[in-house]
């Protein structure tokens, strides 16, 4: 079984927790996962809960976000921990940590726009939840910047699906890479904006 294939079966098994019985656990916990390894978003899951009981979206969009960014702690953790363990010793064994340090000041610089824009667009938010461990990114700031992304993302993705129903899933579906950058584009366009006048 190659890589894509193993992808697939995994992105199949999670569309078929979304009709479990268990179904809110099992969507927290892959929110949960999703955002410190797991490769499947919970999307995969939210969106077809969502179409099966329109009047839990905002409950389910909720329940995502909350595990998601809880699980966004896990992956903080590990890129604190994992780099304080393996990654610093090699950095100091080749000199390198200077140049480390100049990095982790232009993410601390930048980090909340980066986290926000990793948070709502497909980019594999783990990258960014334990890149943002590794530099020690302010903890606040990780975490507004998360609740707001997150939060965005689900609860958009559960107003569009109540609003337009089984069409909608197939828009988003198809086209949720493309949206997500238009949107980010025109969100840091309207706060250049705000900031010219």
């Amino acid at each position: 079984m190659n890589f894509t294939q193993f992808v697939r079966r995994i992105y199949d098994w999670v569309i078929n927790l979304s009709a479990n019985r268990h179904a809110l656990i099992c969507l927290f916990a892959v929110a949960f996962i999703e955002s410190s390894f797991f490769p499947i978003p919970p999307d995969v899951m939210l969106i077809p809960m969502i179409l099966a009981t329109p009047k839990e979206a905002w409950k389910l969009a909720g329940i995502a976000t909350i595990g998601s960014v809880i699980g966004a702690y896990l992956g903080y953790a590990i890129g604190r921990l994992g780099f304080d363990l393996i990654a610093v010793p090699i950095l100091d064994f080749y000199g390198a940590m200077a140049k480390f340090n100049e990095f982790k000041d232009l993410y601390n610089q930048y980090g909340a726009w980066i986290v926000f824009g990793a948070g709502i667009t497909p980019f594999p938010y783990k990258i960014i939840t334990i890149a943002s461990g590794a530099v020690h990114l302010n903890l606040v700031v990780f975490t507004v910047a998360s609740v707001i992304a997150r939060g965005l993302r689900f609860y958009l993705i559960a107003w569009l699906l109540y609003k337009f129903g089984e069409p909608m899933r197939e828009f988003i579906e198809k086209n949720l890479g493309w949206l997500s950058v238009l949107f980010l584009i025109l969100l840091i366009g309207g706060f250049a904006l705000i900031k010219l006048f």
